[in-house]
C-alpha cells in the first residue's frame, strides 16, 4: 500500500511541473493546459509515472467542482461595460451555435462511424463547448491583442456556452437510456433550467454582494473563506431547485464583479489562483485518466472528427450566428478559429460512462482525441490567424495597480477601477472640464505601465486606467458621464 507521504510528494511534483511548464508554454506556442494534460497522461499508468488511475466516478466530481469555481472567476474577472456591446451575439452564439455545431458533428459521426442519431448527437453536444483560458492564455503569451468587439465576443461566448452543452449531453443521455420520455420534453425542461438558472444566479449574486460588503468579518483571510463558501452554495441549490447550476454561477460571478465590492483586488487575486488551481487538478486528472494505447484505436474517425469541427462544423455554426449581426467576414473567420475545446468536453464524455450509454469508451476516446487536436492545432496558430486576417491588435497590458483601498464606516466610499474605452466622451478632456461629482475623486491614473496623480489640466487618453474613490450614487453619475455603463 502506499504510503500517505508518498502520495502527498507525488501530488506536490505533478503541481510543480504543472506551474514550471507554464512557462514554456509561451515559447512552444501552445496552451499550458495542454501541457497540464500531457504531463498528467505522463504520470498515468501507461506513462513513466505508473499511476493507477481508472475511476471516471471521481473524475466527473472533480471536474464538477472545478468548473464552479473556473465559471465563477471567469464571471467575476468579466467588464460587463464590454460584453454588453456583444451580449445579443454572445448568447446566440452560447446557445444557438453550441445547437449547430453539435448537429454537424451529429451527422458527420452518423454518416462516418454508425453511430445512432441519438449517439452521434451526444457526441457532438460533448464536444459543442469552448474554452476562453486557453485563446487568451496563447494570445497574451504571444503578445497579440484582437480588435473590437472580439475579446468581448469570445469571453462572453465560452464563459456562457459550458450550460447548454452540458444540458444537451445530460438530456441526450436521457433520451437514450430512456430517463426521458421524449424530445419534445426537452424544450420546456430547457427553459425551466435556463430561467431558474439566470434568477437564482442574478438573485443570489446581489446577495452575495450585500453579504461580503456588510458582514464586517474581523480578520480579511476569511473573506475568500466565504465567497467559497457562497460559490458552492449557489451552485448547490440551484441544482437542487432544478436549474442550471452552472449557468447560475457564471451569473453570480458577473453579478459580483460589476458591483462595488469591498477586497475586490484580493478576492479577485483569489479566485484567479484558485481558477488555475483547478484547470491544473482538472486536466492533471483527465491525464491520468486517458489510456494513450487507447487513442490509436480512434485515430482516423478521431483525426476526422477534429478536422470537420474546425474546418467546418465550428466555422459555420460562427458564420450562420454571426451573419445577421453585421460583423465582418475577417471578424467572424477569428471567431470560429479560435474555438479551442478544453477539459468540458473530456469532462463530458464521462458522463456517458458513467450512464452505461453502449459506446461510451469510443466516444470518451473520440472526444479526448479531438480537444488534443484542437489545442494542438488552433492554439498554436491563433496569432498567425489573427494577423492574417488582420484582426489583432497589440496587446495593451494594463498596469498592476499600486495601491489597495478598504472602505469603512467612516468612508462610505469605494475606490473604484475605470478603463476608458474608445468613444468615451471623456477622452481628450482636461480634469477640470469633466465637473465631476463633490462625492467623487479621482485619485490616480494608470497609462501604459505608469502612474500618476492629476491634476485640473491632465488630459484623458483613451484606455486610461483611472481610480476614482466615489460613493455608488455618484459612481453611476461618473460612469453615465464617460460612456461606462
Amino acid at each position: 500500500m502506499v504510503s500517505f507521504d508518498l502520495i502527498l510528494l507525488g501530488i506536490a511534483v505533478l503541481l510543480l511541473l504543472s506551474v514550471v511548464s507554464s512557462r514554456a508554454s509561451g515559447r512552444l506556442g501552445v496552451p499550458a493546459l495542454l501541457l497540464f494534460m500531457l504531463i498528467g497522461m505522463l504520470a498515468g499508468s501507461e506513462g513513466i509515472g505508473g499511476i493507477e488511475f481508472d475511476d471516471p466516478g471521481i473524475a466527473q466530481s472533480l471536474g464538477t467542482v472545478a468548473l464552479i469555481f473556473i465559471l465563477f472567476s471567469g464571471g467575476f474577472d468579466t467588464v460587463w461595460a464590454q460584453v454588453r456591446t456583444v451580449l445579443w451575439p454572445g448568447t446566440m452564439m452560447a446557445t444557438v451555435g453550441v445547437v449547430i455545431t453539435a448537429g454537424l458533428i451529429g451527422l458527420l459521426i452518423t454518416l462516418l462511424l454508425g453511430f445512432s442519431w441519438l449517439e452521434a448527437l451526444l457526441l457532438g453536444a460533448i464536444v459543442s463547448s469552448t474554452d476562453a483560458a486557453a485563446v487568451f492564455a496563447v494570445l497574451r503569451s504571444r503578445g497579440v491583442g484582437l480588435r473590437a468587439p472580439l475579446q468581448p465576443l469570445i469571453e462572453l461566448e465560452s464563459g456562457s456556452n459550458d450550460p447548454m452543452a452540458i444540458f444537451l449531453t445530460t438530456a441526450l443521455i436521457g433520451l437514450i437510456t430512456g430517463s426521458v420520455s421524449s424530445p419534445m420534453a426537452l424544450l420546456p425542461l430547457f427553459f425551466l433550467q435556463m430561467a431558474i438558472g439566470a434568477i437564482t444566479g442574478y438573485g443570489l449574486g446581489r446577495v452575495m454582494v450585500y453579504v461580503v460588503n456588510r458582514l464586517r468579518l474581523e480578520y480579511e483571510g476569511l473573506y475568500p473563506v466565504l465567497t467559497i463558501g457562497m460559490v458552492i452554495f449557489v451552485y448547490a441549490i440551484t441544482d437542487l431547485m432544478g436549474g442550471n447550476g452552472f449557468l447560475a454561477i457564471y451569473i453570480a460571478g458577473l453579478v459580483m464583479g460589476n458591483y462595488n465590492l469591498i477586497h475586490r483586488r484580493s478576492l479577485m487575486r483569489f479566485h484567479d489562483g484558485l481558477a488555475w488551481l483547478m484547470q491544473i487538478i482538472m486536466f492533471l486528472t483527465l491525464g491520468l485518466l486517458v489510456f494513450p494505447s487507447q487513442l490509436f484505436t480512434v485515430l482516423v474517425p478521431g483525426l476526422l472528427t477534429a478536422i470537420f469541427l474546425i474546418f467546418v462544423a465550428r466555422p459555420l455554426s460562427v458564420l450562420a450566428v454571426l451573419g445577421p449581426f453585421r460583423i465582418s467576414i475577417r471578424k467572424i473567420g477569428l471567431v470560429g478559429w479560435v474555438g479551442l475545446r478544453g477539459a468540458v468536453p473530456i469532462i463530458l464524455a464521462t458522463f456517458p460512462l458513467l450512464a452505461g450509454v453502449g459506446r461510451a469508451d469510443e466516444i470518451f476516446n473520440i472526444v479526448f482525441f479531438v480537444v488534443l487536436t484542437s489545442v494542438l492545432v488552433q492554439g498554436s496558430t491563433i496569432p498567425i490567424v489573427a494577423r492574417w486576417l488582420r484582426v489583432d491588435a497589440p496587446l495593451r497590458r494594463r498596469p498592476r495597480a499600486p495601491i489597495e483601498f478598504e472602505s469603512t464606516d467612516g468612508i462610505q466610499g469605494e475606490l473604484v477601477e475605470l478603463e476608458l474605452p474608445e468613444g468615451s466622451p471623456a477622452i481628450g478632456k482636461r480634469l477640470v472640464e469633466l465637473a465631476l461629482p463633490r462625492g467623487a475623486l479621482l485619485v490616480l491614473i494608470g497609462r501604459e505601465q505608469r502612474f500618476f496623480v492629476p491634476n485640473g489640466n491632465t488630459l484623458l487618453e483613451k484606455d486610461d486606467v483611472i481610480f476614482l474613490l466615489s460613493d455608488e450614487n455618484n459612481l453611476r453619475q461618473v460612469k453615465a458621464a464617460m460612456n461606462l455603463e
